[in-house]
């Protein structure tokens, strides 16, 4: 199965780009993998968070295919050790979905369609953190999973 994560809006600061690249390379030798950047809408005249989570919403949700399985990474999700959360996405890579997408949202987070569209939600913690820092800890976490999946030396218990 195909890995992506789904991201709305360019990640600004030079150190996130810089992790992010590192584990995506990373990532290319476990299981084919990239990332997809879908464009944000800007909030202003007119155009308030709702708006701008339902067309965010709408935006993701013409490039999902039905025979994708979505999840939303958000605060509100399962949470999961390292090592739960890798038997977990061992189940997952499993399935019969062609891709398996993790989405993290915009600023404002998600639409209700894409709340009942996605399978799953996943939380990595019941912090808060930007949506451009949580790519990095996301791609950290992926990473992670795949080496205790494979009993590399990477993840300490």
């Amino acid at each position: 199965m195909k890995v992506e994560l789904w991201v709305v809006g360019k990640t600004s600061e030079k150190y996130l780009k810089t992790g992010i690249e590192i584990y995506e390379k990373r990532l290319g030798h476990y299981l084919p993998f990239k990332m997809i950047v879908i464009p944000d809408v800007k909030a202003g005249k007119g155009i308030n968070a709702l708006a701008v989570k339902e067309q965010e919403g709408q935006r993701i949700l013409s490039k999902l295919k039905s025979e994708d399985l979505l999840v939303l990474l958000d605060e509100k999700g399962d949470s999961f050790s390292s090592v739960r959360f890798a038997k977990h996405l061992d189940r997952l890579l499993m399935r019969p979905e062609r891709r398996l997408i993790f989405l993290i949202g915009g600023a404002f987070g998600f639409s209700a369609t894409l709340y009942a569209r996605a399978q799953a939600q996943l939380a990595l913690s019941t912090m808060t953190f930007s949506h451009q820092m949580i790519r990095l800890f996301f791609l950290e976490q992926l990473y992670r999973a795949m080496t205790i999946l494979r009993n590399e030396p990477y993840h300490n218990e």
